[in-house]
C-alpha cells in the first residue's frame, strides 16, 4: 500500500495564497546579507515564498513585501531576474 506523501505548502508573501512549494520561486536573504533567487529551495538564509507569475512579482516590488519579509533592500535588478524566470 503507498501512502501519500504530504505536499509541502508555503504563503506567498505578495498574494498571501497558500501554494505548493514547486509553485513558488523561493528568494533568499544569505547570512552575508545579499539577496539570490534560489532555484534549488535549500540554499541557507532568510527565505520569502513569491507566486511564479508576473503580478505577483510586481506586486512585491510596488508594496516592498519582499523588502520586509527579508528585511534588507531589495536591488531592481532581482525583480528583472525573477520575471526573466517565470517567462522561461
Amino acid at each position: 500500500m503507498q501512502t501519500k506523501r504530504k505536499i509541502p505548502l508555503r504563503k506567498c508573501v505578495a498574494t498571501q495564497e497558500q501554494l505548493p512549494k514547486k509553485e513558488l520561486i523561493r528568494v533568499v536573504r544569505t547570512p552575508e546579507k545579499t539577496v539570490i533567487v534560489d532555484e534549488s529551495g535549500k540554499a541557507n538564509g532568510r527565505g520569502a515564498y513569491l507566486k511564479r507569475s508576473k503580478e505577483a512579482i510586481d506586486l512585491a516590488q510596488k508594496k516592498g513585501y519582499l523588502k520586509r519579509a527579508l528585511n534588507v533592500d531589495i536591488d531592481d535588478a532581482l525583480y528583472d531576474e525573477l520575471r526573466s524566470l517565470i517567462h522561461e
